[in-house]
């Protein structure tokens, strides 16, 4: 299954590249993720929650960074099996300033097997779009909570005289 689209994110590409390499901000973005922690230099291991249809189940695997160029791209690779069956992806991530926002392009392929890939093809991209438009939703709302939770910048003091 292949997939490519483009999103546009609140604030610089600095900001959304710290979102994206962020394990512990990462992980609520991603749909259905229980846990996601360390494994090593830009590895994590990964559990994830979710279902097709009437087929649902978790999985275990693991999430790399691999090609980082910050802030501009990365390659994500994935790698997660489960009940249901197994899923393998690997996708390119492209950032690019966009006046305030950052226009955020990704392009990938991804297998999946065992039980979940008997729902079909059109059950599957339905899901898969689902899930990319649930982890941009939580992105944006990440951004912005981020950027209202962060002090506003304050004016210099300025100097006082007494007149005499």
């Amino acid at each position: 299954m292949k997939f490519a689209g483009t999103a546009n994110l609140p604030g610089p590409p600095e900001e959304v590249w710290s979102l994206l390499t962020d394990a512990s901000r990462l992980s609520r973005l991603l749909p259905g993720c229980e846990r996601l922690e360390a494994d090593g230099p830009d590895r994590y291991k990964a559990a994830v929650k979710f279902g097709i249809a009437a087929i649902s189940g978790k999985y275990a695997g693991t999430l790399e960074f691999a090609h980082k160029k910050p802030p501009h791209s990365l390659v994500i690779k994935m790698d997660g099996k489960g009940l249901p069956g197994f899923v393998k992806g690997e996708g390119r991530i492209d950032l690019a300033p966009r006046g305030s926002e950052t226009e955020l392009s990704y392009s990938g392929e991804a297998q999946v097997g065992g039980l979940i890939a008997s729902v079909g093809q059109r059950m599957l991209d339905a899901a898969a779009r689902r899930i990319v438009q649930q982890f941009f939703e939580a992105a944006k709302a990440e951004l912005a909570s981020a950027k209202s939770a962060a002090p506003e910048p304050s004016s210099p003091p300025t100097a006082h005289r007494e007149g005499n």
